[in-house]
């Protein structure tokens, strides 16, 4: 006997997809009469490298889809982190996407945006039928790579770790919390002091990330470096703390336990800053809507991204 499947609500699973941060991408192609057409995708992959193929996805209720899942190509940009109003550009609708951006031919004959970290030019090779969307499998054709560091996207919003972590301070007065989040609970450990606490670590002469990863090892939990969600000075201490929020799998820590993300749940954290950043949190998860937080470990202010539209 087989039980029926449980309804999928899309909200949640959209919310759920969400939870894998990925980089923005501007597909692009021309038209029958020669215009060039383009869209915002987060769902780009490579495919193979024997073949050179590669994928994106396309919303089959697209007033686009024709022009590709017909046409003779593609190409897949990949936006800067300075992009983020060519993002929103393409993700609205818009008689003339292409009025405010540069852009030229690629050497298969797609439309190439001017400044991208990163761009593929491609020949359809594929076009397949998948549920409400339109998988387009094209080969690599012509392809270039720079310097310049990928536009990120995570949970509804904008992510740019290079600048962000360019702004930051390097050096022993820089503190790096984890806050390790799975399914509705976060990881608390004891301080040595009989208090519960986020697991924390100054940073070294190897930097933010390397202390980040450290910290996620230390867990024992499956866990990947996620998006900066606090930074606040604490003058008292003389240092700056650095919170991210990291994606992780259930399971069982090395050490502490996971309590449930709700503000009773968190109210035994006895640092106030801490425990009011967990607080936020539990009110922000709910929603997936997440700010980051600047100021000091008493005063401050939550900067939101605008959530970007479907294309």
């Amino acid at each position: 006997m087989t039980s029926a499947q449980p309804e999928i609500d899309p909200r949640a699973l959209r919310d759920a997809f969400g939870c894998f941060m990925t980089g923005v991408t501007v597909v692009t192609t021309l038209d029958a009469a020669g215009a060039p057409q383009g869209f915002t995708a987060n769902s780009f992959s490579s495919v193979s490298l024997d073949p050179p193929l590669l994928l994106v996805s396309l919303a089959n209720s697209s007033r686009n889809l024709d022009s590709f899942a017909k046409g003779a190509g593609f190409a897949v940009n990949i936006l800067a982190e300075g992009q983020k109003d060519i993002s929103a550009t393409f993700a609205r609708p818009s008689e003339d996407r292409f009025a405010s951006v540069y852009w030229r031919k690629g050497p298969v004959g797609n439309p190439l945006i001017a400044g991208v970290s990163a761009w593929f030019d491609c020949t359809l090779e594929q076009a397949i039928a998948a549920g409400d969307h339109t998988i387009l499998i094209g080969r690599v054709g012509g392809f270039d790579a720079t310097p310049a560091a990928g536009l990120g996207y995570y949970r509804g919003a904008y992510v740019t770790p290079a600048q962000t972590l360019a702004a930051m301070p390097a050096g022993p007065d820089v503190v790096i919390t984890a806050i390790l989040e799975a399914e509705g609970k976060v990881l608390l450990q004891d301080d040595g002091r009989g208090e519960l606490t986020l697991p924390m670590a100054r940073a070294g002469r190897d930097g933010v990330q390397a202390a980040l990863a450290r910290l996620i090892a230390a867990s024992g939990m499956q866990a990947q470096p996620g998006a900066v969600y606090s930074v606040y000075d604490d003058p008292g201490q003389g240092a700056q703390h650095i919170a991210f929020l990291c994606p992780t799998t259930p399971g069982k820590p090395r050490m502490g336990a996971l309590v449930d993300l709700t503000r009773d749940g968190v109210a035994d954290v006895t640092d106030p800053a801490a425990r009011i950043m967990l607080e936020r949190l539990a009110d922000e998860a709910p929603t997936g809507r997440y700010g980051i937080y600047f100021g000091t470990h008493e005063h401050g202010r939550v900067q939101r991204s605008q959530e970007r539209e479907e294309p």
